[in-house]
């Protein structure tokens, strides 16, 4: 359905151009040779082959000399010189390495390999899915990246695609959510970024208890600047009433994903990495997570370091490599909101040192959060920051990127060693 306001039309002509298309769609008179492009006063070309680049630049160099605005359209197959990727464009969207002469992709053996996280929050939402008739999961376009494919495949009629249209499935999650269903609105992390809006008016502000699921949170590693998805924690933290959880392992995913299904009061993003985990025996008894609480993983005599997610790991693995590793405490405060105050009063009150380390940008993240606590309550203990840079981070692998941005397990033992 589509509504037109007449008091717009003078506003912007494209408005009456529209107007004037499809009330003479209705009314029978729209000349055969008009479509709705050229009803919008664009200049219309094509369709043309877009697998032909010579054709394609053709068409741009005559366009150019076109006054106006101009409407290319051309047609290209996905994969489009190789058989297997035209024949399976899914598998060979991301196929990995592959044989350059033949095109087959190399199998690696993932025999007693820990599972991906996506894998992880598929399989668990179709067991939970099981035994919860009001368990509804949606994705923008990705079932086999984010592995909710495993749903759709058991519950066609319980899990939807709905394209490459972020902002459709965020609304189309509020909607649901208001008819009380358990909705599962799971999107890459860098591709929530296009649902902002929706994020605030149609879920925050109604303060519906949809479930955010955003894989590839954090360095995604090869698949480049445009995918790291390390704005999360910033620009859902200043929403009133969202929940942020990221868990540090794959049973904490598990289980955050069983306790958000019992029922949640607020909207709660729960953002996960690319790749796999560390715990190959990670399908344990459902346990319940208490909203807001954060973990001492390890006690210490100088500095307290609290991570988020699972950045956590590198901590640990961190601190095993000290010469003098009881100097340094270690807090998992996998919720960044709510913050776990009582927790947070405790370790200020002990520590005159203390770092936060996120795998996400430094700049309104979770260790911003950490500093705007203690100067709310008068605290001065010394606080150091560590994150993503104020930079775009390019293409390298998880490894090389951590490294870059020095939170990887060698700089932070270097980094707490100097305390």
């Amino acid at each position: 359905m589509v509504i037109l306001n007449d008091n717009a039309i003078g506003i912007d002509p494209s408005v009456g151009a529209l107007k004037n298309y499809l009330t003479a769609v209705k009314e029978g008179t729209n000349p055969r040779k008009n479509n709705m492009i050229t009803s919008l006063n664009f200049d219309y070309s094509g369709p043309i082959d877009g697998n032909d680049i010579f054709s394609v630049l053709k068409e741009l160099k005559r366009l150019k000399k076109i006054k106006g605005p101009k409407f290319l359209h051309i047609i290209t197959t996905k994969g489009k010189g190789l058989l297997q990727a035209e024949e399976d464009q899914v598998k060979y969207h991301a196929p990995g390495k592959f044989d350059a002469s033949t095109g087959e992709i190399h199998v690696k053996s993932e025999e007693n390999s820990p599972p991906k996280y996506q894998d992880v929050f598929g399989l668990t939402l179709l067991d939970l899915a099981k035994s919860n008739d009001k368990i509804i999961g949606i994705t923008p376009a990705m079932p086999s990246g984010s592995s909710l494919k495993f749903m759709m495949e058991a519950f066609p009629k319980r899990a939807f695609d709905v394209g490459i249209a972020e902002q459709h499935a965020v609304t189309l999650s509020a909607g649901m959510a208001t008819q009380g269903m358990v909705v599962f609105c799971n999107i890459y992390s860098t591709f929530l970024q296009r649902a902002y809006d929706q994020v605030i008016h149609d879920v925050a502000l109604q303060n519906l208890p949809v479930i955010f699921c955003l894989d590839r949170a954090g360095l995604v590693g090869e698949d480049g600047a445009t995918h790291h998805g390390v704005f999360d924690l910033a620009y859902l933290r200043c929403i009133p009433n969202m929940i942020i959880y990221s868990p540090l392992n794959e049973i904490a995913l598990r289980n955050i994903l069983y306790t958000a299904q019992l029922g949640l009061n607020h909207p709660i993003a729960i953002r996960y990495p690319r790749g796999r985990g560390t715990i190959i025996d990670w399908q344990k008894p459902y346990e319940k997570i208490e909203i807001g609480k954060a973990n001492c993983l390890k006690t210490g005599s100088k500095v307290a370091v609290l991570s988020n997610g699972t950045i956590g790991n590198n901590v640990t693995l961190a601190i095993a490599k000290m010469n003098n590793p009881d100097t340094i405490a270690h807090y998992d405060f996998a919720f960044v909101k709510p913050l776990d105050e009582k927790l947070l009063h405790t370790i200020f009150s002990n520590f005159q040192n203390i770092i936060t380390i996120e795998d996400g940008v430094i700049k309104g993240g979770f260790g911003s959060t950490i500093v705007e606590f203690a100067f709310e309550n008068n605290y001065t203990s010394k606080v150091k920051i560590l994150g993503i840079t104020d930079e775009f981070i390019e293409q390298g692998t998880v490894e090389e990127l951590q490294q870059y941005c020095k939170i990887d397990v060698t700089n932070l033992s270097t980094i707490f060693s100097t305390y």
